[in-house]
């Protein structure tokens, strides 16, 4: 959504408010099973001494598999967003400034881009997540499997002397 800018560039003190909902396809990843409900971001932008700030609220719900064992979860996200917007933004070197277009400001694109840039690289179910067996696939935070463990192959002959050993 490109919000138009003009009023305020240059008028110090004045805002201008936005509401928007934000592409799911661009925000998707691997461990998303899907949005439940639109993604959303609500804000303004603030002429603050001749410097445009956006401040976002952005909130989606969504359910997404644990990294470890794959079970499903709902996670919430509300977080709140600044970004700083200038003409010459490809000059900066902050990862918060953004592009005038004209002027205006994509501010779906901003509001995605902070969005993505703060994803959890990881979803657990809890912190202590014990995966999944990978022999047999059972769940190990339900409790141990019955997969016996494999013997490194490199360490067998030691195993035999063992075993030869205890019939003696």
């Amino acid at each position: 959504m490109i919000l138009d800018l003009h009023e305020i560039i240059e008028m110090p003190g004045k805002s201008v408010p936005f509401q928007c909902e934000l592409d799911e396809e661009r925000l998707a990843f691997p461990q998303l099973e899907a949005f439940e409900g639109p993604v959303t971001a609500r804000g303004r932008v603030r002429n603050e001494a001749g410097v445009l700030h956006l401040e976002a609220d952005v909130t989606a719900d969504m359910l997404v598999r644990c990294d470890r064992c794959g079970k499903p979860l709902r996670r919430k996200l509300t977080p709140r967003y600044t970004a700083v917007l200038q003409a010459d933004a490809e000059d900066a070197d902050s990862e918060n400034v953004f592009p005038l277009i004209g002027d205006g400001a994509d501010v779906s694109d901003v509001a995605e881009t902070l969005l993505i840039l703060d994803m959890d690289g990881k979803f657990l179910c809890r912190p202590d997540c014990k995966g999944l067996c990978p022999t047999c696939g059972k769940d190990l935070n339900d409790g141990p499997c019955d997969c016996k463990k494999e013997i490194d192959p490199r360490m067998a002959a030691l195993g035999q002397l063992l075993d030869d050993i205890q019939e003696v």
